[in-house]
């Protein structure tokens, strides 16, 4: 499995358009857990900025799809897809017992980045 850092995460998603992180999100998480994070109400839209051509999500929503892309990146490409879907639906102690799909849809993109990259450190120290 190879490992990737936070900060090499934040390259590549800095580099993708937001209609390729909203589809690859959309796949690795499902649309609704995508639409929680983005915080938006309407399950139908992270499916819309999968699109190449089609509707772009509003700013705070396009930094919440990034912030959750670039942890997607280094968790799933660090473990494997399932324990990274895992990851974000779980209670996170980190994160005061909220899962990281909640926190995001909250605001707290820094402690979601700081609770994976505890995560990440733990992970690879087994």
């Amino acid at each position: 499995m190879s490992m990737i850092s936070v900060g090499q995460a934040y390259r590549e998603t800095s580099r993708m358009d937001i209609h390729t992180v909203a589809r690859e999100l959309n796949e690795a998480l499902g649309p609704t857990l995508v639409a929680v994070l983005a915080g938006v109400r309407d399950r139908k839209l992270p499916g819309k900025w999968a699109k190449p051509d089609g509707v772009s999500p509003r700013h705070e929503s396009e930094r919440r799809l990034k912030t959750a892309h670039r942890v997607w990146r280094s968790l799933s490409q660090s473990t494997d897809a399932h324990i990274a879907r895992s990851w974000f639906i779980s209670l996170n102690p980190l994160l005061d017992e909220t899962a990281p799909v909640e926190a995001l849809n909250a605001g707290m993109d820094r402690a979601v980045l700081e609770a994976a990259a505890a995560y990440l450190a733990d992970a690879h120290d087994i």
